[in-house]
């Protein structure tokens, strides 16, 4: 019997699928329990139109962070430290305080997806990595300064 799964099963494949399933296991478990509906000429028509747009979502999606991607590459964000007499930092420059500058220069990026190279301990300036998607990563540069 085929049916379309409505959500992942586990050994059977993912929601949207389209599968050919026994009798009994079709029946008495994935339809009784929500997770799939026999595969009539509407379930398919309406499997197909949802294919059609979660892929026109991922194509904007993917623009959309290429846009985003383009308009980072190469910022430069300055960060001021308190430091010591010695010129060493109380601490050191955080994803988070990354995160408020660029935040301030109108970029809306989570902390985690910023990757810094080294621990940024002295004044210099860092090469940072913004990893936008799996697809898309920018490379920034901080200026920290005492």
């Amino acid at each position: 019997m085929k049916v379309v799964l409505l959500k992942d099963v586990k050994g059977s494949g993912k929601a949207g699928d389209i599968i050919e399933a026994k009798d009994g296991f079709a029946q008495n478990f994935l339809i009784k329990k929500g997770l799939a509906k026999p595969a009539d000429a509407q379930a398919l028509s309406e499997n197909k139109s949802q294919k059609a747009a979660q892929e026109f979502h991922r194509q904007e999606t993917l623009k959309a962070n290429k846009e985003l991607r383009l308009k980072l590459d190469g910022t430069e964000i300055t960060v001021q430290v308190k430091s010591g007499a010695n010129g060493k930092f109380f601490g050191s420059v955080t994803n988070k305080e990354i995160a408020d500058k660029l935040f301030e220069l109108g970029f809306d990026i989570d902390k985690k997806k910023i990757n810094i190279q080294a621990g940024v301990k002295t004044a210099g300036i860092y090469p940072v990595t913004i990893r936008i998607s799996a697809e898309e990563t920018a490379k920034i540069s901080v200026n920290v300064i005492n």
